[in-house]
C-alpha cells in the first residue's frame, strides 16, 4: 500500500510579512521531513507537500492554527514514494501569476459550484434553469493534453497570463451562457472566474477542481489523465499515478 502522504492546498488571504513567514515554515517543515514547494505572496499561500501521514497533517494542523489560514483546504493523494527531490520555500508576486492586479481573490471569491451541482449539470446537459453550461479549462495546453472534461473549452495558452487575453477573443462563446472555469486545485480557475466576472460573463468556479472532482465524482465526464507538477507527472481519476508515471 502506497505510504507517502501527497497534499495539495492554496488560499487567498492577506500576508502581511510573507519573508519572516517563509523563514518561519521552512524550518517547521523541515523539521517535519517534508519535501515540496510552498509559495508565499502578498495574495496568499500555495504549497505541495510530501512526507509521511503525520507529519504532513501535523505540519498543516499547525499551519490553521494561524487565523489567516483557518479555511485552507487541502486534497490529499497517495505515492510509494515522495515525489519531490527537495524542499523549496519561496515569495513571490503572486501564488499564480496572472499579472492583472484588479484581480484580487483575497478580497472575495468569485462563486463556485460544487462537484455534485456540477455533475447533475452535465448529466441533463444544462443548469438548473436550463441554460448551456460551457466548461473552460484554464491551465496551460501540455497540460490539457493529458486530459479534460469532455467538451471543455481548451483555448491552447502557453501560460496562465495568457487567459485574459484568450477569453476576450474567445467571448462569443460564453455570452449568454453559465460559464464554469476549471483548473487542477482551484487556484488558477479562482482568479480566472473572478475576471470573466469582471467582464460580464456569467462565470463560476469549480470548487477543489479537477482535484475536487475526482475524489468525489471520479472519472465521469472527464478523459484521460490529471498532469501534476511532481514527478508522478499524471494522476487518474483514482488519484493514483498513471501506470508508467
Amino acid at each position: 500500500m502506497a505510504s507517502v502522504l501527497n497534499v495539495s492546498a492554496y488560499l487567498f488571504t492577506r500576508i502581511d510579512d510573507p519573508a519572516a513567514l517563509r523563514v518561519a515554515l521552512r524550518e517547521r517543515a523541515t523539521a517535519a521531513g517534508l519535501r515540496g514547494t510552498i509559495l508565499l505572496a502578498e495574495e496568499g499561500i500555495n504549497l505541495f507537500l510530501a512526507g509521511n501521514a503525520p507529519a504532513v497533517r501535523g505540519f498543516i494542523d499547525e499551519l490553521r492554527a494561524d487565523r489567516r489560514f483557518t479555511a485552507l483546504q487541502t486534497k490529499e493523494s497517495w505515492s510509494d514514494a515522495v515525489p519531490f527531490g527537495k524542499l523549496l520555500v519561496k515569495v513571490k508576486r503572486e501564488i499564480i501569476r496572472m499579472d492583472r492586479p484588479e484581480v484580487r481573490p483575497q478580497d472575495g471569491r468569485a462563486p463556485a459550484v460544487t462537484p455534485e451541482t456540477l455533475r447533475r449539470w452535465l448529466d441533463r446537459g444544462a443548469d438548473d434553469e436550463g441554460r448551456e453550461v460551457v466548461l473552460v479549462d484554464t491551465r496551460n495546453a501540455f497540460e490539457v493534453d493529458y486530459g479534460t472534461f469532455a467538451g471543455a473549452k481548451d483555448w491552447r495558452i502557453e501560460r496562465f497570463t495568457q487567459f485574459p487575453d484568450a477569453a476576450d477573443s474567445h467571448r462569443d462563446e460564453l455570452d449568454g451562457k453559465t460559464v464554469v472555469s476549471f483548473c487542477t486545485g482551484g487556484i488558477r480557475c479562482e482568479k480566472a472566474a473572478l475576471h470573466l466576472r469582471a467582464e460580464g460573463v456569467d462565470a463560476y468556479q469549480l470548487e477543489g477542481g479537477i482535484l475536487g472532482w475526482f475524489e468525489a465524482q471520479g472519472a465521469a465526464h472527464w478523459d484521460g489523465d490529471l498532469f501534476v507538477f511532481d514527478e508522478r507527472e499524471a494522476l487518474d481519476p483514482a488519484l493514483a499515478a498513471r501506470s508508467g508515471a
